[in-house]
């Protein structure tokens, strides 16, 4: 059993769902941790012991490693020892609600995202551009008719996102605000103005239970998406989910609905999250905001830091299959490790300035995608779905400023702006 050396307080404030809507409390805790204890052991209260990763070149180094490094032989996301046992209590014994490519090692990791893979690719989503562009105009359009001010996060952010991916999966529009709501539930199980119960999160056994029935009325609905599709397939995500068969055999059950869950929620929640974070930043600094509205040609720039700044997928959790040694720390098997994106991406050794917004950023090699054969399936969609909105919104929008206290939703996992109000002058 590893034993902690990060401070107890430190400990708590990686995994306080708190600290993250705080993001200087967050801040603070890491930039002690990658000065003083870049790779240490944290446990916190009623948790078992875990690295934390927190420096960009450490997490890449576990990143690279698949056979070294493993998703899904224990919790793929951070929990608590009760967390977990309730977790396998109502699983049978597996540490996995759903099993989704994040939770899988090659090789069934491969031949699974083999199977959508070319739905994501850069030359795919080519002949997808017409029509999300025509999405992101309308969504403008939509902003304008609001008059001089809106919560952009609910209004625009969130949605935009969700009707591409809803269209590319195969999602009819009349169900958007279904899935807008499950993902909320999912995403913000500890948020009070977001998970089912609306309240603060209690005791574990109720926690999961929570997260459980978020699954199962996706798993209904998707059951009967599969079911539809089997009967007339068509050219959308769904037919080749419901269609598909790897190594010579149809999905399993509990793998189709971790497919359906991850695209229906990691892809929209994570670039709406990501948009909602550029808008507050460039409301906050008007010499941005000049730049790249004067300048298209920084409009990736724009995006990319925007994923660093906002970082939406806070942790991913691994664990060592044999004994091994990180950073001069030596790690054995069985270990549980922490990489923490948010600490990555403001590394001082990897990024110039890191706690600075900066759309015309030159060096921003960040790690929100995580990196190696783990890298996010949708990357590609989500920057060319916040490049279009960019391309489409910055030429109309004349100014823009704050119009209240942005708010960033509580989750240690997934995580960014749950409401963005402004002010602004359209044309």
């Amino acid at each position: 059993m590893i034993s902690p050396n990060i401070p107890a307080d430190i400990a708590l404030d990686i995994v306080d769902p708190k600290a993250y809507a705080d993001g200087d409390r967050l801040d603070r805790a890491f930039q002690f941790l990658r000065r003083e204890i870049p790779l240490g052991v944290a446990q916190p209260e009623g948790c078992d012991p875990f690295w934390v990763v927190t420096r960009h070149a450490d997490i890449l180094e576990v990143e690279r490693n698949n056979d070294l490094f493993h998703n899904g032989d224990t919790f793929t996301t951070f929990t608590t020892i009760e967390g977990g046992e309730q977790v396998k209590k109502m699983t049978g014994g597996s540490p996995h609600l759903i099993r989704s490519l994040v939770q899988m090692d090659n090789p069934d990791h491969f031949a699974y995202r083999r199977l959508t893979q070319p739905w994501f690719m850069p030359q795919n989503l080519r002949t997808l551009e017409p029509r999300i562009r025509e999405i992101a105009r309308g969504f403008v359009d939509g902003m304008f008719a609001l008059g001089d001010r809106c919560d952009f996060a609910r209004d625009v952010a969130f949605l935009y996102p969700l009707h591409v991916v809803m269209e590319v999966l195969g999602v009819p529009e009349s169900d958007e605000a279904r899935m807008l709501k499950l993902t909320q539930e999912l995403f913000g199980s500890q948020d009070p103005d977001l998970n089912r119960d609306g309240k603060e999160v209690g005791d574990a056994e109720a926690a999961v239970a929570s997260l459980q029935s978020v699954v199962m009325d996706f798993m209904m609905y998707f059951n009967a998406i599969t079911e539809d599709r089997r009967k007339s397939p068509r050219n959308d995500i769904a037919s080749v989910i419901a269609n598909g068969q790897v190594n010579g055999q149809p999905l399993g059950h509990l793998e189709a609905i971790g497919y359906y869950i991850i695209v229906a929620t990691a892809g929209h929640d994570t670039t709406s999250s990501t948009t909602a974070g550029a808008l507050w930043e460039l409301a906050k600094n008007p010499d941005q905001f000049a730049r790249v509205k004067a300048n298209p040609a920084l409009i990736p720039g724009l995006v990319e830091e925007s994923i660093r700044w906002v970082t939406p997928v806070k942790h991913f959790m691994r664990s060592a299959t044999q004994d091994t040694e990180l950073a001069g720390q030596k790690i054995a098997r069985g270990d549980w490790m922490m990489l923490s994106y948010p600490s990555g991406n403001r590394d001082e050794a990897a990024f110039a300035d890191p706690y600075r917004f900066d759309a015309e950023r030159q060096q921003n090699k960040h790690v929100a995608f995580g990196y190696g054969a783990h890298v996010c399936l949708g990357q590609h969609l989500a920057r060319m779905e916040m490049r279009i909105l960019w391309e489409e919104l910055l030429p109309r929008l004349d100014s823009v400023t704050l119009d209240g206290e942005p708010r960033n939703m509580l989750s240690n996992f997934v995580c960014g702006p749950k409401t963005v109000p402004i002010r602004f002058e359209m044309h």
